[in-house]
């Protein structure tokens, strides 16, 4: 997967046998499971922030200043969870910390299992879920700090929290497997490969988001809150198979 941008050392993924793809797909499943649940919780797709600042500016047009200054704090939570992943990651580092990658999936899970059990116990005693206004931010917050998390992994070659850029390179590999590299045209002009293994890694990628989703939607569905347990559960796996030697 070739890139103008350097890939990062990944000392302790590499210990750990867990692969910078394996990874990858966990986290778009999380954030497929996320993005979903919060939507039947929450009422807004969470880690769709182009939605957000289109909403905000059709509702200003409307004079809706309400839903305007939500999609606003929405879109700071967002901002703010990928600043405290930068923070995070460069903190590790300067401390010489062997991954540095750890604390923002700890931070992420830890801050899954709180809201989710914050969430439970408003619904146990008032009978009904959290308001928006408080669930859209936090999860907001998680898929920005999960978002820069693999973005900094990665060295920005990988999202995992939105597909938009992963269906856009997918049609782009697709255009170069299907491109017809005509004979006696060739000669001194490049010719037109598709990356195969990139290609497989953002079809699984799809997939994991969209069965994350399925998983994410049906569990809370049925759970609740509680669902949130098991989806902080992969998070510190995860984060577990990172650290081991």
């Amino acid at each position: 997967m070739g890139s103008l941008h350097p890939r990062p050392p990944l000392a302790g993924l590499a210990r750990a046998g867990l692969s910078e793809a394996g990874l990858s797909l966990c986290l778009a499943a999380v954030a497929g499971a996320v993005n979903a649940g919060g939507f039947l919780l929450a009422g807004a797709y969470t880690s769709h922030m182009s939605g957000i600042v289109s909403a905000m500016a059709d509702h200003l047009v409307l004079g809706a200043v309400p839903v305007v200054l939500a999609g606003l704090l929405a879109l700071l939570a967002f901002t703010g969870g990928a600043m405290a992943s930068a923070m995070l990651i460069n903190h590790g580092r300067r401390r010489g910390r062997p991954n540095p990658y750890l604390a923002p999936l700890r931070l992420e899970a830890g801050l899954l299992l709180a809201g989710g059990g914050a969430g439970w116990l408003v619904a146990q005693r008032s009978g009904g879920l959290p308001p928006a206004a408080l669930a859209t931010p936090l999860l907001c917050f998680l898929m920005g700090l999960q978002n820069a998390t693999i973005t900094k992994i990665s060295g920005a070659r990988m999202r995992t929290t939105h597909v938009t850029g992963i269906v856009t390179d997918i049609g782009v590999e697709l255009g170069r497997l299907l491109y017809w590299n005509r004979a006696g045209t060739l000669e001194g002009r490049p010719f037109v490969r598709a990356d195969r293994a990139k290609l497989r890694l953002l079809l699984g990628l799809l997939g994991g988001f969209f069965l994350g989703g399925v998983a994410g939607a049906a569990g809370f569905l049925v759970l609740g809150f509680a669902f949130c347990l098991p989806v902080a559960a992969l998070l510190l796996l995860t984060a577990g198979a990172m650290r081991q030697p």
